[in-house]
Order: structure tokens, then sequence, then C-alpha cells
């Protein structure tokens, strides 16, 4: 995996703040969903939907990079986590923006 020791290095080393990185992987050629199928960043980010929508409320950041492609699964995953939790997807994302948390970088 490409930086793979350098993010190793940074999970292992927490931040002068006591911060943490969680690492996981979502590698569609090897791994499978839930649903048995490939395994993409929206199956990921779902399986810690709870965690990743509380540390987004609390400031955290979150970012995509890849494949304008997988934009489209993400805001799909995204909108349907914030109807199971009775959260308006648009007025969310539109906060997310406006507090410079969401960063997407795609080609």
């Amino acid at each position: 995996l490409l930086y793979d020791d350098e993010w190793q290095s940074a999970v292992a080393n927490p931040t002068a703040n006591g911060g943490r990185l969680r690492l996981d992987y979502a590698l569609s050629r090897e791994a499978t969903n839930k649903k048995g199928g490939k395994m993409y960043i929206q199956d990921k980010v779902e399986e810690y939907a709870d965690e990743v929508f509380t540390k987004l409320d609390t400031g955290a950041h979150i970012y995509f990079c890849g494949l304008k492609g997988m934009m489209p699964g993400i805001q799909d995953m995204l909108k349907e986590v914030c109807t199971n939790k009775g959260i308006d997807y648009d007025e969310w994302l539109a906060g997310l923006k406006k507090n410079k948390q969401w960063h997407v970088e795609v080609y």
C-alpha cells in the first residue's frame, strides 16, 4: 500500500495533545462489504457512521480524495445515514462546508 509505513507510524504515535489516528482500509479488490459486494470507502464510512458523525459534530474534518466517480456513492450513503439519524443532509453538508470541515479533491 502506498505510504503504509508512514500511516502506520502516524497510528503508533499520538499527537502532542493526545489525538490518535484511526486507520482502516477499503480495498475493493480484496475485501467485501456487508452485502457481499466490493468494499468501497462509503462502506467503511457507513460502518463507522456514529463515530464519524460524532467526530464531525465536535469539529473533525473529513477528506475524500480519488476518482470523481466515487463521490455519488459517498453522497448517497451520507444522505441515507442522515435520513436514518433525522438530519437534513443539505443543511448538514452546508454546515460542514461553512466550517471548512468538508474536503474533496477528485479528478
